[in-house]
């Protein structure tokens, strides 16, 4: 195993996650930028990590450089790592535009450098788990989907999650999770309807706080989606995933279950895949630092990061409509 140079750009939620999880990757140092040097100068201490002076200096000091700054600032780092060559990982959602997103995938074929992104829900024991089921026929031919993500509005970030044109909402940077999901497990999507309440949107003169939607997928297998969103519940975070099929449902809900439940005509099975070495964002990065290391494509790569972009802006141009949106091939 090779000694491998990990900067993280950005010190914000998911940069201090990413750097608390690199830090247990046997062989890997980190070096760490963000433009709040105060912030910056924290998780390096919190993480034993070096300190690059700027941008560029962080790149060119880093065999993979994982970007976790703010949605909208994805394409800027990720397009300057990857013209220097460097295997670069960016936190999901890919790109708040196609056109940004395309920028990226051309710049990695251009220079051959690996481009992975951060769907992290595939590395969670319980999606892992449900996917292989269905996958080995467990419900039969699945028919109707259910998922729903969510909890409060994320604080403490600048405001920015809360800017529709920065982050896209929760069906851009929450429900994108699940239309990735989906799309691994269960196939294309061709069209999409949408309804939301947006933040600071008032409905019937009442002002809304907060971020809720509702997506109705349909697959090109036939099975229709239903994923649900909200930066509206005060409970907390919350998921949960349910497939029926024409033997039987498979569901797992996080607040309810502590495993996932199959219910066929033999009897109901619970299963718990959850345990030691389970962590998903620990699986994540060291699948794509292995990845690296042996020079394969990363294991989420560009096509996947599209893939779910699509169904996401879909998603948001039926909820601006209310007309059902197709989404091609």
């Amino acid at each position: 195993m090779c000694h491998m140079r990990v900067g993280v750009v950005g010190a914000g939620g998911m940069g201090a996650v990413h750097c608390r999880h690199w830090s247990a990757v046997p062989g890997v140092s980190l070096v760490v930028f963000d433009v709040d040097r105060e912030k910056r100068d924290a998780l390096a201490r919190a993480n034993g990590a070096c300190v690059a002076a700027d941008l560029e200096a962080l790149v060119d000091d880093a065999d993979i450089v994982d970007v976790c700054v703010p949605t909208d600032h994805h394409v800027k780092v990720a397009c300057l790592a990857l013209s220097k060559g460097k295997a670069t990982l960016v936190e999901k959602p890919l790109a708040r535009t196609l056109e940004d997103a395309e920028k990226m995938a051309a710049a990695a074929k251009a220079s051959g450098a690996q481009l992975g992104v951060g769907h992290v829900v595939r590395y969670f024991p319980e999606y892992e788990s449900i996917k292989n089921a269905v996958a080995n026929g467990a419900v039969g031919t699945p028919a109707a989907v259910r998922l729903r993500r969510g909890g409060g509005l994320p604080r403490n970030f600048d405001g920015w999650f809360g800017d529709q044109e920065k982050s896209g909402g929760v069906l851009l940077d929450l429900a994108v999770h699940d239309f990735d999901w989906i799309l691994w497990a269960l196939g294309p999507v061709t069209s999409v309807y949408a309804r939301s309440v947006s933040l600071g949107q008032t409905v019937e003169g009442a002002e809304f706080r907060g971020d809720y939607a509702l997506a109705t997928l349909q697959l090109a297998s036939g099975a229709v989606a239903h994923v649900e969103a909200t930066w509206m519940d005060p409970a907390g975070g919350r998921t949960t995933v349910e497939v029926a099929g024409s033997a039987g449902l498979i569901e797992y809900d996080s607040r309810t279950y502590p495993t996932v439940r199959t219910a066929t005509s033999d009897g109901t099975r619970l299963e718990a895949p959850n345990g030691p070495g389970m962590d998903p964002y620990l699986r994540q990065l060291q699948a794509f630092h292995d990845a690296v290391e042996v020079g394969q494509p990363a294991p989420v790569g560009i096509d996947d990061g599209i893939a779910a972009l699509r169904v996401a802006l879909a998603a948001i141009e039926s909820a601006k409509s209310n007309k059902t949106v197709s989404i091609s091939a």
